[in-house]
């Protein structure tokens, strides 16, 4: 199986569990008790939400839409071009679905 590249890059950081001090990349001297910790750009954690939210509004459509009669198809097909749009998006998702 191909290996996929995170989403959002994370940064290895040392954060101290007393007084929450953090450094990068190695450890203090030995005065505080530190755990490595991850964070992530505060950028790509934006874009990663604003990405999540487009996806939840495509699911919210899926959930709470009920066709008219004889539409079930249409709408299920104006919901898929909705969606290969959004995975078309450079970022959304590693690109387009294929049809």
């Amino acid at each position: 199986m191909a290996e996929t590249k995170p989403v959002v890059e994370r940064v290895e950081v040392w954060q101290c569990i007393g007084c929450g001090k953090i450094e990068a990349p190695q450890p203090c001297i030995g005065v505080c008790r530190d755990r490595r910790a991850q964070l992530v750009y505060a950028e790509e954690y934006d874009a990663l939400v604003a990405q999540l939210e487009v996806f939840r509004g495509i699911l919210r459509q899926i959930a709470t839409i009920t066709p008219h009669e004889g539409e079930c198809l249409r709408s299920w097909q104006a919901l898929q071009a909705r969606a290969r749009t959004v995975l078309a998006i450079p970022g959304s998702s590693g690109g387009a679905l294929k049809p």
